[in-house]
C-alpha cells in the first residue's frame, strides 16, 4: 500500500501519471547524480582541478557504478542528505589514488538541486508536449461544435446565450499561455546549481567560473552563480504546474456542470456506479477539480520554502523535497485526464 495517490496501487490508475512520475524515481534521481559526478570530473579534468587522465577514468567508472540502496537509505536518515554516503560509495568504487578527485569543491546541495534541475528539465519537456496537444484537441472541438449554442451561465444563473466557442475559448486560452510560459523556461534553460559548501566555490579559487561553465554545458543547464538560498526558480516552476492544473480545474468544473444540468453535452464512456447501473459518471472532470484544488494547496508550502535561512536551510529544502514531486505528477495527471476528457465530449451545444 503506498501512503500517496499518486503511486497507490490502484488510486493511480485515475489520479497517477506514470511518465510524470518516472523522473521522481530513485533510479532516475540517482541517474541525474551520477550525471553530475561525471561531469564535474570531466570539467575539472579540462580547467587543470584533477588531472586529466583520472578526470576519465572517474567519467568511465559512472557508467558502471550503481550505489548499494539499502547503504543510501542508512546515510539519509544519518546525514539528513543522500550525498554524503554516494560519495562515500562513489569513492570506494574509484579506488585508489584517484579515489580524493572524486566530488572535489562540490557539496550535497550542488548535487541535490542541479539533479532536479535535469529532471524537472524532461518534465516540463513533457507537460509543453501535451498543453500543444491539449490545444489542438479544443481547436478541433471548435472546429465541430464551435457555432452552436451554450446558455452562459454567471454567479451560477442563467444569464445570455453565447456560442460553444466562447466556452472553448475560456478553456483553451490560459493553456497557450502556459505553453509559452514553459517553452520560455525550457528556452533559458533551467539553471546549474553549483556553490559548494557555502556557495563561495572557495576550494576552486580562481578556476571556479572556468569549471562551473563547463559543468554547466556538460549538462545542458544554465551557468548562473548559485542560487542554493534563493528558491524563487523552483516557485516560479511549481506556480506553472499548480497553474496548469487550476486551468484545467476549471474546464473539469465546467464540464461537470453541464453534465449535470443535461441537455448541452454528451460524453462516451463515464464513470459507472456500483448502485445505479443507469448513471455516467463525469469521473474525469471531478478529479480535474480535486488535483487543481489540492495543487492550490500545495503552493501555499512551495512559498514557505521560500525561507531559506542564511546559506543554506534544511527545513526549508527537505520541505521542497515533500511538495514539488507531487505538484508536477498532479499537473501531469491533469494534462492526461484533459486530454482524455475531449476525446470523450460527443456532443457540446445546442443548434
Amino acid at each position: 500500500m503506498a501512503i500517496s495517490a499518486f503511486d497507490h496501487p490502484f488510486l493511480s490508475g485515475l489520479l497517477g501519471d506514470e511518465e510524470t512520475g518516472a523522473f521522481f524515481r530513485a533510479g532516475a534521481d540517482i541517474k541525474a547524480m551520477l550525471a553530475f559526478e561525471r561531469a564535474l570530473a570531466l570539467s575539472e579534468g579540462r580547467a587543470g582541478v584533477i588531472p586529466a587522465d583520472v578526470a576519465r577514468r572517474i567519467a568511465d567508472q559512472m557508467g558502471r557504478f550503481w550505489p548499494d540502496m539499502d547503504g543510501l537509505r542508512e546515510g539519509v536518515a544519518r546525514d539528513g542528505v543522500v550525498v554524503a554516503e554516494l560519495v562515500k560509495q562513489l569513492r570506494s568504487a574509484v579506488g585508489g589514488e584517484d579515489a580524493a578527485h572524486v566530488h572535489v569543491g562540490a557539496t550535497s546541495q550542488d548535487v541535490i538541486d542541479t539533479s532536479l534541475m535535469l529532471r524537472l528539465s524532461s518534465v516540463l519537456s513533457l507537460h509543453r508536449q501535451r498543453l500543444d496537444d491539449l490545444v489542438a484537441a479544443f481547436h478541433a472541438l471548435d472546429q465541430a461544435h464551435g457555432d452552436r449554442r451554450l446558455m452562459g451561465h454567471t454567479r451560477m444563473q442563467a444569464a445570455i446565450p453565447i456560442t460553444v466557442s466562447d466556452r472553448i475559448r475560456s478553456w483553451s486560452d490560459p493553456l497557450q499561455r502556459h505553453a509559452v510560459q514553459a517553452q520560455s523556461i525550457l528556452a533559458a534553460r533551467l539553471p546549474l546549481q553549483f556553490g559548494g559548501a557555502a556557495g563561495t566555490l572557495d576550494r576552486l579559487a580562481d578556476k571556479a567560473a572556468a569549471v562551473r561553465a563547463g559543468l554547466a554545458a556538460e549538462l545542458g543547464l544554465a551557468d548562473v552563480p548559485q542560487w542554493q538560498s534563493q528558491r524563487d526558480r523552483l516557485v516560479e516552476v511549481a506556480d506553472l504546474f499548480s497553474r496548469i492544473s487550476g486551468s484545467l480545474g476549471k474546464f473539469g468544473q465546467d464540464v461537470a456542470l453541464l453534465a449535470q444540468m443535461g441537455g448541452e453535452i454528451s460524453l462516451s464512456g463515464g464513470g459507472g456506479s456500483s448502485a445505479m447501473a443507469h448513471k455516467q459518471n463525469p469521473v474525469a472532470a471531478e478529479a480535474l477539480v480535486s488535483l487543481a484544488r489540492f495543487n492550490a494547496v500545495q503552493m501555499s508550502g512551495m512559498h514557505h520554502a521560500l525561507v531559506h535561512e542564511q546559506e543554506r536551510s534544511g527545513a526549508a529544502w527537505t520541505l521542497e523535497w515533500l511538495l514539488l514531486p507531487s505538484l508536477a505528477v498532479a499537473c501531469g495527471a491533469s494534462l492526461r485526464l484533459a486530454t482524455d476528457l475531449v476525446g470523450k465530449i460527443r456532443s457540446l451545444g445546442t443548434v
